[in-house]
């Protein structure tokens, strides 16, 4: 069988696949949307990252295909109904990158919260910024909400409470009840008093209906001044003038954003001179370790898949 690999996969993955089945790696495939679409007509698995759009004319060429890999949890890039429709698995590597996101948020917050780490310009130039970088805040003792209680957010979560957090989450999934926040010692809140209570918001939703653009404005001027907002999750999530806006007033005290309406992100004014704002290319869930979990995950799940189809 065939199997067509549009993004980067780690090599060992790709080897165990190519030992049974014939193996198209590309990695670049999805800048080439002409070729995608033909490598697409033979292919009896795809496995993809996020850039790669599974609808359309894509899905529409995968007339032999059984299953898709996605490298990544998040399925807004695949057309999930679709695939069902035609008999086509989808399998995302669920829990894999984890960790990584996870440590990502505590780095981030830690970051935001003391930016002592921004001196070394100003050091090797002769300077002492002691006086200005000596108000940083400590992450002990603040309240830590989650929203989105999946495996990131659990992660995140325990990451939070080994630092001496106090975590508070909300899963428009879960009943408050649900045996997973006493198992996890967090307490389940609705939205409102997470917003209102929380010194540090993190976001661990997929992008539906329900949670596009779940906090903008109104949201943001519910949370407490000096309050941070970290998103891994996906763009249109979060509204990111808005974000700039609360920033510039004093309102938000921090704000890490990973993920991004269009990527990569143009160039734009709308965020520039925003104070304690970090922007990164969309890699929060990107480690040699992750990377590594993820691929051999998704491996294993596709020849299995294929496996049981013949």
């Amino acid at each position: 069988m065939r199997i067509v690999i549009t993004e980067f996969m780690d090599p060992r993955a790709v080897a165990q696949l190519e030992a049974r089945h014939e193996v198209l790696y590309a990695p670049d495939l999805v800048d080439n949307p002409a070729q995608l679409l033909t490598e697409a007509r033979t292919a009896d698995a795809i496995i993809v990252r996020n850039r790669t759009q599974v609808r359309g004319d894509l899905l529409d060429q995968l007339t032999q295909c059984r299953c898709v890999g996605r490298l990544g949890v998040g399925l807004d890039n695949i057309d999930v109904e679709g695939c069902v429709d035609r008999n086509i698995s989808v399998f995302p590597a669920t829990g894999a990158n984890s960790l990584s996101v996870a440590e990502y948020v505590i780095s981030a917050m830690m970051t935001l919260l003391r930016p002592v780490f921004s001196a070394t310009t100003q050091m090797t130039q002769g300077k002492w910024p002691r006086a200005a970088l000596s108000d940083g805040g400590e992450v002990g003792g603040k309240r830590f909400g989650v929203i989105g209680y999946g495996a990131i957010g659990q992660t995140s979560a325990r990451l939070a409470r080994g630092l001496g957090m106090t975590v508070i989450a909300f899963d428009a999934m879960l009943p408050p009840d649900a045996p997973i926040f006493a198992r996890t010692g967090v307490q389940a809140a609705d939205l409102d008093t997470l917003l209102k209570t929380a010194d540090v918001i993190t976001l661990h939703v997929p992008l539906v209906a329900s949670t596009r653009g779940l906090i903008g404005a109104d949201q943001l001027a519910r949370m407490r001044r000096g309050a941070l907002l970290i998103n891994t999750s996906r763009g249109h999530i979060v509204d990111l003038t808005a974000v700039a806006n609360a920033l510039r007033s004093g309102h938000l005290g921090g704000a890490a954003i990973d993920v991004f309406d269009v990527e990569p992100l143009t160039e734009t004014q709308a965020l520039d001179d925003c104070p304690n704002l970090l922007l990164t290319p969309h890699v929060s869930g990107l480690t040699k370790e992750s990377n590594e979990r993820v691929s051999f995950m998704i491996a294993d799940q596709v020849l299995a898949a294929l496996a049981e189809s013949l």
